[in-house]
């Protein structure tokens, strides 16, 4: 986490204390309420605090500041706040419910509400201020380039130059054509062909794409080269795909961009995605936990070998991990073939693999790959190394799969089979790029009821 987030956090602590015990003194010496004994400081601070920052964190308070301006940073924090007063409000209800008494506590939620709006809420304001004042004088810019050497890149480049309160800092051009060479008086820092290279010679962390025609295979090779860096793209794209509709931009001082690889999911929503990956692993591998002895002596009895199937799987971001199931194939599978995709009616599948493959019996030690962090219910399946080496060349953006947790399902499993063909990535990738691009808790649990499905009716593979 960068500096300056770290004192965000710090100043929420001082915040939210403050605010609590400005409530407290007002709650206990304005006399609004009599109490037989006085009410105890610490421990609801204590309290309080831990469960402002879950809410905070839940609503993504934490993330960058660069894209949010002081209204939206307000804005937010009042919707965290709001939120986190309900939650209170219908916790201190249901407790009087129990107790079949009315606490006093319920309607001076509001008081304790105005107290954290003025406290974080305004208190970031003046925070955000500061920050842009120190923006202005060139202090905590990102390092940004712009690809294009024409009239288009230079117009940029004036704008972001003109407005640093924006956060970026201008290192140079990336040429396209190889038209110009590449000196220190002309800006041009490097070629798109070197592109990756580059970004981590000069830590850019964000990349504008400005070009006086169309360039769309150019477009393609930079999201594919940008593919697991930390640098965002945003592409000043054709009119006529916006008058079309085909664009949804963010203005940057009157031009037009498109962001490429956003956080398409809003921060509550990847918060309730992990917290339902927790929750179900922890449910399913509880209740399978009987089915483990009889599949593991089925799986002996039916073939030599392990009961569970460990193998080395390219996980979020390109790292390693092991993804563990049920042993379906023979112990043997692929001595003499190597790496394979598993065909339709596959021979190397067991007896009991072909029954714990159509149940999707087989997948339940991956819930424990999940509890772990290294996948997620829902997204693009893991594939081993030497296919993603293999299909990162042939196939434009597969490694744009790489961008989010892979998963034990996925809208391309519940619309396409297992591969057998390099057609059928193909046909795979579109549908795993299309969830990354629109992805949504929504998504997930209409994934996760169609798979339900599918295993309920034996119709897996």
């Amino acid at each position: 986490m960068k500096q300056f987030e770290r004192k965000i956090i710090l100043f929420d602590f001082f915040a939210i204390n403050f605010a609590w015990i400005a409530y407290y003194v007002i709650r206990i010496e304005s006399h609004l309420i009599d109490y037989n004994a006085k009410p105890d400081l610490i421990l609801p601070l204590t309290i309080m605090y831990i469960f402002w920052m879950a809410v905070f964190m839940f609503f993504g308070l934490y993330r960058p500041w660069y894209a949010q301006s002081r209204l939206d940073e307000f804005s937010s924090v009042t919707k965290a706040v709001s939120a986190g007063c309900i939650i209170i409000f219908f916790l201190i209800f249901f407790d009087d419910e129990s107790a079949r008494e009315f606490s006093p506590n319920r309607p001076i939620i509001l008081i304790y509400w105005g107290l954290m709006i003025a406290f974080v809420g305004l208190g970031r304001v003046v925070i955000r201020s500061f920050r842009r004042s120190l923006l202005k004088k060139g202090i905590g810019l990102r390092e940004a380039a712009i690809v294009g050497t024409g009239q288009k890149a230079t117009e940029l480049y004036q704008a972001i130059k003109q407005y640093s309160a924006l956060g970026y800092s201008i290192v140079g051009f990336i040429d396209i054509e190889k038209t110009v060479a590449k000196t220190g008086n002309n800006g041009i820092i490097g070629h798109v062909d070197d592109l990756a290279s580059v970004i981590k010679e000069r830590n850019i962390k964000a990349l504008f794409l400005a070009f006086d025609s169309p360039q769309h295979d150019a477009v393609l090779d930079i999201v594919a080269q940008c593919t697991g860096l930390d640098v965002s793209i945003k592409i000043l794209p054709d009119m006529y795909d916006i008058v079309r509709g085909q664009a949804r931009t963010n203005q940057i001082y009157g031009f037009p961009f498109i962001e490429v690889m956003p956080h398409i999911m809003q921060p509550w929503e990847e918060s309730a995605k992990r917290l339902v990956d927790i929750i179900i692993s922890i449910a399913i591998l509880i209740l399978s936990s009987p089915l483990w002895i009889f599949i593991g002596v089925a799986i002996k009895v039916d073939s030599a070998g392990p009961i569970v199937f460990s193998q080395e799987r390219v996980g979020k971001d390109g790292r390693i991990f092991w993804m563990h199931k049920f042993r379906s194939m023979r112990s043997d599978a692929e001595t003499t073939t190597g790496p394979v995709w598993a065909p339709k009616d596959d021979p190397r599948v067991t007896r009991i693999g072909g029954i714990l493959r159509k149940t999707r019996l087989d997948e339940i030690p991956q819930f424990i790959d999940v509890l772990r962090g290294d996948m997620s219910l829902v997204g693009p399946r893991p594939e081993r190394p030497f296919f993603v080496d293999k299909l990162s060349k042939e196939i434009p953006l597969y490694k744009r799969r790489l961008v989010v947790r892979p998963g034990i399902t996925g809208w391309a499993q519940i619309k396409q089979g297992y591969d057998q063909t390099i057609d059928d990535v193909r046909s795979k990738v579109r549908y795993d790029l299309f969830y990354i691009e629109n992805m949504s808790f929504r998504m997930d649990i209409k994934i996760l009821l169609i798979t339900f499905y599918t295993m309920i009716a034996g119709k897996g593979h």
